[in-house]
């Protein structure tokens, strides 16, 4: 059977991007059980609360939600199970230092099959304030009202 080529997002995050500010992308791999791997081939993960946090020196994600597996059996996994990051070590010193400094936090951005393997897209963020909420808001409402009116101009209706 030849290997799975591309990339299958599985599941995303857009609720991040409207409460942080992205600084940088990072993609990690993840532990996983041979029950969430089935299950995530059936597309169920949920990133909404889950969020990244350094312990003894390693990068783990918590509040990830991957539903039980239903064809399981006494061996499936726990439905929210802390599970570990695998990343170069370089990286998980730069991105713990990054944390520590302040103010930031690792949250997932979205989860993908790539090449067969599963991977997570880890982003080093900043919390919005609700100010910067509502810029954002007015600044994406803006742009959409300047490319109807530009598609209009084009068309010649107005």
């Amino acid at each position: 059977m030849p290997r799975e080529q591309g990339r299958k997002v599985i599941a995303s995050n857009r609720k991040a991007y409207h409460d942080y500010t992205i600084l940088e992308t990072v993609e990690a791999g993840i532990a996983l059980m041979g029950t969430e791997v089935k299950s995530l081939r059936l597309g169920r993960a949920s990133l909404v609360d889950a969020f990244g946090q350094e312990r003894d020196g390693e990068l783990y994600l918590h509040q990830l939600h991957i539903p039980e597996y239903a064809m399981g059996t006494w061996t499936n996994h726990a439905p929210r199970r802390t599970r570990k990051l695998l990343l170069n070590h370089k990286e998980i010193v730069r991105l713990i230092t990054k944390t520590r400094e302040g103010g930031l936090t690792l949250v997932p951005l979205s989860m993908y099959f790539k090449d067969g393997w599963a991977k997570v897209e880890l982003g080093l963020a900043k919390g919005k304030k609700e100010y910067d909420k509502r810029q954002d808001i007015a600044k994406r409402d803006a742009n959409r009202e300047i490319s109807r009116e530009l598609g209009r101009r084009i068309k010649g209706r107005s």
